[in-house]
């Protein structure tokens, strides 16, 4: 193999994704053509012919970069006999390039996907090829979010048309209704994962079909059922027509819940009983629940349900009502719309929450299907999310690990190989976080110059630097900050301890509220005092994620408690030594312990005081805590100029939180609880030997290299 037909075969497969070392290559080649198109190494390779020359430095690194993923992909599978687990969602969060995810369940699947890949976990994901993506984000003169959806060509991404022996695309068909629709599908290699992608933009279909799956969580609802269709049904359908065999079926959210269904029907056509067939089902599937806002789970009338579902309904032989009642949290109430977690629910030998805090939420919230148990008999477990570290880390924080501790990414749930952090002295430690705030203020400030929103970028690459990025979601509260402008700037404003804080995020297209909480921080930011001081960083994507939760000090994160269902951009600061300003909702609570951070309010909201007085009582706790917390820790320094106080909180955090929040050890617990399991057990994987002590224990647990 030559170095063009190497770097070609780096190109194909999203292992570069979490190795940016590759990446650096294609940058190298042409820097414009690589950054103008999201950092995709597909764009440059297209610039090149197998007749191109390349510098013998860049040859060698190639080659090196080529055998290091030749030997991953080749590397001996520890647990060949695990359950091949097939992996349903709506969204994928790979890379930036790739914008076919809108918020952190496209990014819990994309790092719950690539963890497999790196524990050699039998995976397969299947989502939905959204030609036109998540928005692109620009704004108005005033500040009003406005949406462009430039489209997707997939010859452009490390994408391939899934074909048959003789060349012709693998086409499978669904229905709604009455009328067939057509499916093609694209593959994506994820390192050993493959990924498949679910396209409906065939000439053999309807012109009004062919752009069911063109954007993500848009257009009317039948629009949404009839993409759940193409996604559960289809998707099942594919997996058959290529041959995939599968024990497990991991539907990741409600909106691939339909998959159950047509595993019953299947069950049905071999002559099963109806009980008999749904026990079948449930004896292969396991569902994940995420969020307790209403909104988030997909409910259908019965009228437009049943017609869209009809095809479905003859072939499995039931009633309306029979069909129906998969759905219903009381089968008998004929009103009831048909809701799409209820059907994840009753269709899967086991179902978790994505926080523990999350899974006693979702415990409460679905009592009404198991009206004769207790609430905490309620079969909804919890396992909590957590971030693929290799993917998050950033170059400067790569570097400084392998330095300071060697090869960290085999060791990423290791609790023991983690305390090495305590044995690096302060001013190392300082250091570090200082570049990695420099770093982000770079990139803010070029990021600000090449995008629309005219707000001052001039920010103290010394100054106490907080964060804020995620989906503006009204729960999610992002102008809680502001609650009392003159207080803030007061705090933001003192010339011995300025504070700075760089805000990123979409609000959806639909979502008013959402877009004028946008606009309540761009107009902030322009008041006398906060100039400077309050950025907004316009088109939210991966990219400005990973440089957010690399460089600022502090993540803030004040969701109205309890509607956070895990949160996991603040578990991506730990690496670098950032700390988290948070409402204990979440995954927080896990992980705060006094010590390695800051908590919002006093826990969980017990019901006592309306949302006004909640969001009262947090502001007040906010601007507490950085007043009489977060600011002194980061300003007081010893003779050295070292904040001594803030470099304890920094190693515990990032001793403590790492490990436990990485999405290896995440997919471990999935594997030991979810997939191993039966129904009426808890598992027996080789994956984890004590799940209850591996971050706890003073002794090095087994780990698995990735």
């Amino acid at each position: 193999m030559n170095t063009y037909q190497k770097l070609g075969a780096l190109a194909e497969n999203l292992w570069w994704s979490w190795n940016p070392e590759v990446l650096d290559l294609f940058e190298r080649l042409d820097r414009t053509t690589f950054r103008n198109a999201g950092n995709n190494p597909i764009a440059v390779l297209q610039t090149l012919s197998p007749k191109t020359t390349f510098e013998e430095a860049l040859a060698n690194d190639i080659d090196t970069a080529h055998a290091a993923m030749t030997a991953y992909l080749e590397a001996p599978c520890p647990f060949p006999h695990a359950p091949r687990t097939s992996y349903f969602c709506m969204e994928f969060g790979i890379h930036e390039s790739l914008p076919i995810y809108a918020g952190g369940l496209g990014i819990l699947a994309g790092d719950h996907t690539k963890a497999a890949s790196d524990l050699c976990i039998p995976f397969t994901a299947i989502g939905l090829f959204l030609k036109q993506g998540y928005f692109e984000q620009h704004f108005t003169e005033d500040g009003w979010q406005q949406e462009r959806y430039p489209a997707l060509d997939p010859e452009n991404h490390p994408l391939e048309l899934v074909c048959g022996e003789h060349g012709k695309p693998i086409l499978v068909t669904v229905h709604f209704g009455n009328q067939p629709i057509r499916i093609q599908a694209w593959r994506a290699r994820v390192g050993r994962t493959t990924l498949y992608l679910l396209d409906t933009h065939l000439e053999d279909n309807p012109e009004e079909f062919r752009n069911i799956t063109a954007r993500l969580y848009q257009g009317e609802r039948r629009t949404r059922l009839q993409q759940e269709i193409v996604l559960g049904i289809g998707g099942l359908r594919l997996l058959r027509a290529l041959g995939v065999k599968t024990d497990v079926y991991h539907m990741n959210e409600g909106h691939c819940a339909f998959l159950s269904l047509e595993l019953l029907r299947e069950q049905l056509d071999l002559g099963k009983s109806r009980e008999e067939a749904v026990r079948a089902v449930r004896s292969q599937c396991v569902f994940t629940t995420h969020t307790p806002v209403l909104a988030g789970h997909d409910r259908f009338d019965p009228g437009m349900f049943l017609n869209e579902m009809s095809a479905l309904r003859e072939e499995l032989g039931h009633s309306e009502h029979d069909l129906m009642a998969y759905g219903r949290v009381d089968p008998d109430n004929h009103g009831e719309w048909f809701t799409m977690t209820v059907l994840g629910l009753n269709m899967s030998r086991k179902a978790n929450g994505v926080s523990q805090r999350n899974g006693h939420v979702a415990q409460r919230q679905w009592h009404p299907m198991f009206p004769d148990r207790r609430v905490q008999d309620v079969p909804i477990g919890a396992i909590t999310n957590g971030i693929h570290v290799a993917t998050w880390a950033a170059p400067i924080a790569r570097a400084f690990l392998n330095e300071k501790l060697g090869n960290w990414k085999k060791h990423t749930d290791n609790l023991h190989f983690w305390r090495g952090i305590d044995d690096i002295p302060d001013e190392v430690l300082w250091k570090y976080r200082n570049e990695l705030r420099r770093q982000l203020i770079r990139f803010a400030r070029e990021h600000a110059e090449k995008h629309s929103l005219s707000i001052s970028c001039e920010l103290d690459p010394d100054a106490l630097t907080l964060g804020f990025a995620r989906r503006f979601a009204t729960y999610k509260r992002a102008p809680l900050l502001f609650t009392d402008i003159e207080r803030t700037i007061a705090l933001f404003n003192n010339p011995e301890r300025p504070i700075q804080i760089i805000y990123a995020g979409k609000s959806h297209p639909e979502d008013e509220e959402g877009k004028q909480f946008i606009r309540q921080i761009l107009e902030a930011a322009q008041r006398p005092g906060l100039q400077g001081r309050v950025v907004f960083l316009e088109n939210y994507n991966m990219q400005i994620g990973r440089m957010l939760t690399s460089g600022c000090d502090v993540w803030l994160n004040n969701p109205r408690s309890p509607m956070e269902a895990s949160g996991t951009s603040g578990q991506k600061v730990a690496v670098h030594g950032g700390l988290n300003l948070s409402v204990l909702d979440g995954w927080w609570p896990e992980g705060y312990n006094g010590e390695n951070g800051w908590a919002i309010g006093h826990g969980y909201a017990d019901g006592s005081f309306d949302k006004n007085e909640l969001d009262r009582r947090d502001a007040e706790s906010l601007y507490r805590q950085l007043e009489q917390g977060v600011v002194p820790a980061f300003y007081e320094r010893d003779e050295r100029g070292i904040p001594i106080q803030w470099i304890g909180r920094m190693r515990a955090a990032m001793v403590e939180l790492t490990p436990r929040f990485s999405a290896i050890r995440m997919v471990k617990e999935y594997a030991e609880k979810m997939y191993f399991a039966t129904e009426e057990s808890d598992g027996d994987s080789p994956y984890i030997d004590n799940p209850a002590t591996t971050y706890a224990s003073s002794t090095p647990p087994a780990t698995m290299s990735a």
